[in-house]
């Protein structure tokens, strides 16, 4: 694992200090079954260069290799999956870059050991996509991505067969998510210091959870998981 500090700089001007190994897999044994279940989402709000996302996408494709190991199709459908649940939000553009090229160092290590010579050739660029699209340089304080946008985020979910369906959300209308029914939301959209209005999506009353919860601003037809880099 790397260092917990890069430089005494970053750590006076970004208070940067590395969660150790020790610390990471303590936490993360709290909450042992859901980083073991493949569907069970994982947002991490400053997350370095990837320490707990890292160790969750490793025990997750453990989980893929002791269920799929012997069919390189489902192992590659529930490995994209796995990567599929995982999302970070990190300030300093060169963590979030080493975090994306670190998780897909583990896909593509264990996926050569699993698949060996019979894996989809499509299926490492789809597993590049997604992380390009879920693990992001942004500010989780102000939900702000480098540009100053709204950070936004896609789900994946598998429907069938190789067939994953995406909707991309607004972060911080899914953190203010499952308002009560008779509790009010703001109509207008939120007002930047300048005056300028960002317009919020819809929302819909979900019968399963009582909540109001937000519409997707973007909605992508179904297509395999092997092709997702392709739906734009």
């Amino acid at each position: 694992m790397a260092e917990q500090v890069k430089s005494k700089q970053r750590v006076a001007d970004h208070g940067e200090v590395f969660t150790n190994e020790r610390e990471v897999n303590a936490m993360l044994d709290m909450v042992k079954q859901e980083t073991e279940r493949l569907d069970s989402r994982f947002l991490e709000p400053a997350c370095g260069d990837g320490n707990f996302l890292a160790e969750i996408l490793r025990r997750k494709l453990a989980v893929v290799k002791q269920r799929y190991g012997k069919n390189p199709r489902d192992w590659e459908k529930y490995a994209f999956v796995a990567v599929g649940s995982i999302y970070g939000v990190e300030l300093l553009p060169d963590n979030a870059a080493d975090c994306r090229k670190r998780l897909l160092s583990i896909v593509e290590e264990a996926w050569r050991r699993a698949i060996k010579t019979d894996g989809d050739p499509r299926f490492m660029g789809a597993i590049s996509y997604v992380l390009a699209r879920n693990i992001l340089n942004g500010d989780a304080l102000t939900m702000l991505d480098a540009e100053d946008n709204p950070i936004i985020f896609s789900e994946w979910s598998l429907v069938t067969g190789d067939k994953v369906k995406r909707r991309d959300f607004r972060l911080d209308e899914m953190l203010e998510g499952n308002v009560k029914q008779n509790e009010s939301l703001s109509l207008f959209g939120d007002i930047a210091d300048n005056g300028d209005v960002s317009p919020r999506s819809e929302w819909e009353y979900d019968e399963e959870t009582q909540a109001f919860i937000p519409k997707p601003i973007t909605e992508y037809p179904l297509t395999s998981f092997y092709e997702v880099m392709n739906g734009e």
